[in-house]
């Protein structure tokens, strides 16, 4: 199913429901539609499209703009290895061509079980544990060719459980009651602010 499911489209309604402006949800909208699928597809994309007024051409706009939105099918766990300055310094760069060799894939291939997809990316804001790598965005940190070996050992045991499938953004999400809600209005019915008015009476 490419659309979001029932589930989703639920939970869809709710994060709306946050905004003033139905477009604003946009982007956790894309991660619900990934975290389904493992990828943002075209016909979550209309879907999207549907629920929050604008065109399935700004739903890409949108969507294309962050690199952590993926358009085609990915491994279960993306492994980003880092070659910016600090982690090349320190064997960013070695580490990546062992990843390659281990792996049997080059940069944005994905392993023939669909395991792991393997990309080379930018600084990860990490510098001073170089070098280092991100399973699903979710930090690994010094790494050498033998901690890069274990760890993909680890991953195709099942011993890594706080790292969830790719597609998954957090393994808490937030629901807010109705009661603890703040007002929700949109700019263009909301009036003039109670805080604007009082200061524009006290200038005058």
């Amino acid at each position: 199913m490419s659309r979001l499911n029932e589930e989703n489209v639920a939970l869809a309604h709710e994060i709306i429901s946050r905004y003033p402006r139905k477009k604003s949800a946009l982007i956790p909208l894309l991660h619900v539609a990934q975290e389904q699928e493992g990828h943002v597809t075209n016909e979550a994309m209309e879907h999207l499209a549907e629920l929050v007024g604008v065109t399935p051409a700004e739903v890409l706009g949108t969507a294309s703009f962050y690199e952590m939105f993926k358009f085609e099918p990915q491994g279960k766990y993306m492994v980003n290895i880092c070659t910016n300055i600090s982690c090349q310094l320190v064997g960013g760069e070695e580490l990546l061509h062992h990843a390659e060799k281990t792996l049997g894939v080059r940069p944005g291939g994905t392993t023939e079980d669909g395991m792991f997809t393997l990309e080379d990316v930018e600084c990860m804001a990490a510098c001073t544990e170089a070098p280092c790598l991100q399973v699903n965005y979710r930090h690994e940190y010094r790494l050498d060719n033998s901690d890069f070996d274990k760890l993909i050992a680890d991953l195709r045991a099942g011993n890594r459980p706080e790292i969830p499938d790719h597609g998954t953004l957090g393994a808490v999400r937030q629901h807010i009651p109705a009661d603890r809600m703040a007002g929700i209005e949109s700019p263009e019915t909301a009036g003039t602010p109670a805080w604007f008015a009082s200061r524009t009476a006290q200038s005058n």
